[in-house]
């Protein structure tokens, strides 16, 4: 599984969660460290491997339902504010889109 991909999914989370739940920049609220290791853990188990859509494009939803609309949540709100926190990351992901 592409290790970057994992990367860029828990700076988004941690965008989200500094800006929701008040954390501090090195750690995570125990709601926002499940959402990310589940996160991690569909991203690696991903039957496409290396060749992954974007999960927006992929036609296999691996995430649960609720954890789906959380994650859509944390990447609405952070995807826009990646731009200005991880630049490079940020338009890595949008090529790939």
């Amino acid at each position: 599984m592409n290790e970057s991909e994992k990367r860029v999914v828990g700076k988004m989370i941690a965008i989200y969660c500094r800006a929701h739940h008040r954390t501090s920049r090195k750690k995570l609220c125990e709601a926002c460290a499940e959402l990310r290791d589940y996160s991690t853990e569909r991203l690696e188990r991903c039957p496409y491997g290396e060749k992954k859509p974007t999960c927006s494009k992929c036609p296999i939803h691996c995430f649960k339902k609720d954890r789906r609309l959380e994650i859509k949540e944390v990447m609405r709100f952070s995807g826009r504010r990646m731009i200005w926190k991880h630049p490079i990351d940020a338009i890595i992901y949008l090529l790939k889109k």
